[in-house]
């Protein structure tokens, strides 16, 4: 099993359930387990003015190599109502990005990891060393919690209000297995 990290992120509609919705989905795939979710955070977006985003990082494990598990996350982004050709920076209903996968460098048409940007965004290193501040970024030799420490922001993101359960992993089989029609693996939502 490969150790991956996971960004998430969205600015539209039910925001903390879309956060809920993506990883219920992930992990009734069978794509992915889920291992840890760090806290959910607001933050400003990047590029022209919109919504703020709620952004959150997942720790998961996977079998699949990373180009199938890119395809897994955009088949769960189309999914829950995201465009293949949203605008850069622009809204989204759901954003999944891979961080980490392991210490694996890989840098393909379509998929770079560690994400390019990974050491440059707060919203994505604070969450990330919630979960595994001394985690080694492969190119940079760096921890986390030194880019953390490196980047400067005059901004930190704000923990978000939560109601009931959303924006939290499935605490249950029950609830996995609720969301069985919406598979990571399935074209259908």
């Amino acid at each position: 099993m490969a150790r991956v990290f996971l960004g998430i992120g969205t600015n539209e509609g039910d925001r903390l359930e879309n956060i809920s919705r993506a990883t219920q989905i992930l992990a009734a795939s069978g794509a992915a387990r889920l291992i840890q979710m760090a806290t959910i955070a607001e933050t400003p977006p990047l590029g022209p003015p919109q919504r703020d985003y709620l952004n959150t990082v997942v720790e998961v494990e996977t079998t699949l190599p990373p180009q199938e598990l890119l395809e897994c996350v955009k088949r769960l982004e189309q999914q829950l109502g995201r465009a293949p050709s949203s605008q850069r920076w622009g809204p989204r209903i759901i954003d999944v990005d891979i961080l980490l996968y392991e210490d694996r460098i890989v840098e393909e048409e379509r998929l770079t990891i560690p994400h390019p940007q990974l050491h440059q965004r707060r919203f994505v290193l604070e969450p990330l060393a919630q979960l595994a501040p001394d985690l080694v970024h492969p190119v940079l030799k760096r921890t986390v919690q030194e880019l953390l420490e490196e980047l400067t922001s005059t901004k930190h993101p704000r923990p978000a209000e939560r109601t009931g359960r959303g924006g939290q992993a499935p605490s249950t089989q029950h609830e996995a297995e609720s969301s069985r029609g919406e598979q990571c693996g399935s074209s259908g939502g």
